[in-house]
């Protein structure tokens, strides 16, 4: 898996993201039975089957997806 050095504002970031992401979640109570079988899903996957960041975006790019 690649991975990336991490500077403290892109740090910063994802603590708020994450942070918003656990508000939603605690509102809307449960998650669906979609969403856990998803979730099981990714925790289940091999690291060789993860893709590296910039990997994501040349494949949405491609597809035309922003």
């Amino acid at each position: 898996m690649e991975t990336k050095g991490i500077n403290e504002k892109e740090l910063r970031q994802l603590i708020q993201d994450v942070a918003l992401i656990k508000n939603i979640l605690l509102s809307e109570g449960d998650l669906t039975d979609w969403a856990k079988n998803e979730l099981k899903r990714a925790r289940n996957a091999p690291e060789s089957e993860y893709i590296s960041h910039s990997a994501f975006l040349n494949i949405t790019k491609e597809k035309g997806i922003n």
